[in-house]
């Protein structure tokens, strides 16, 4: 501009700084739309962190050129307004896709995000994204579960290791388990056990034994036959009557 008003400069100067300093920016048309309806537009944008303002298009021309923009003249036709994002750009998105809705007169010419430019159709689906809360939700929830199940298994290892000792010192393998039973004795070979069964069998209870052996009194003594042999010749020895010899 030659010899350009301070007011003129002034805006300039604003809309860049608000280009550079903005995440994002969205060019609209309002022709048509009555200023009551401007301000309802720009109370609905300014809830989810826009702002929402009129510009000539000279201006604004002026504007992208020193900011290397170039590409956004093209959309720098008719009335123009802009919607400054200072937030979520999908909810800026979204309020002026509401908007137009009940207000046909709102047309999205396209928009500015990260740097780049963006169409007429790409600026429009960005209202069909998730809003940043969702996101920024989604993905805590995505690292969350992880963390949980780690922080299970780590609560986990003193339960099971005490369920583990428990085990072992029920099975007497343990520190602090009494001493294991002396391990059972071999059972006997089979033939063994029959061998030993017959024998056990055959041996005479004691009441038995005592039954079957004969009484001491019939037992003959041992000086009977003595006796009898000592009487016998003492009987045929006897001395012949004198009387009868004579």
């Amino acid at each position: 501009m030659d010899n350009p008003r301070p007011e003129k400069v002034a805006v300039v100067d604003e809309v860049s700084e608000r280009l550079r300093s903005t995440s994002g920016a969205i060019l609209t048309e309002y022709r048509g739309l009555k200023v009551g309806e401007l301000a309802q537009l720009r109370r609905a944008l300014r809830e989810v962190g826009g702002e929402y303002k009129v510009y000539k298009n000279t201006l604004v021309r002026f504007a992208v050129r020193d900011l290397g923009l170039a590409e956004l003249e093209e959309l720098l036709t008719g009335p123009t307004a802009v919607a400054f994002v200072d937030g979520d750009a999908a909810a800026v998105a979204k309020a002026l896709r509401d908007f137009s809705r009940t207000n046909p007169a709102l047309v999205v010419k396209g928009g500015l995000l990260g740097g780049k430019i963006l169409s007429a159709e790409r600026t429009s689906a960005l209202a069909e994204l998730p809003s940043r809360e969702v996101l920024l939700a989604r993905f805590a929830g995505g690292l969350a579960a992880p963390l949980q199940q780690l922080a299970g298994l780590i609560a986990a290892l003193p339960r099971n290791f005490a369920y583990g000792l428990k085990a072992l010192i029920d099975q007497g393998g343990g520190p602090g388990a009494p001493a294991a039973s002396s391990a059972p004795e071999a059972p006997a070979p089979p033939e063994a056990a029959e061998a030993e069964t017959p024998a056990e069998a055959e041996a005479p209870a004691p009441e038995a034994a005592e039954a079957e052996a004969p009484p001491a009194a019939e037992a003959p003594a041992a000086d009977a036959p003595d006796a009898e042999a000592t009487d016998s010749p003492a009987a045929e020895a006897a001395p012949e009557d004198p009387t009868e010899q004579q």
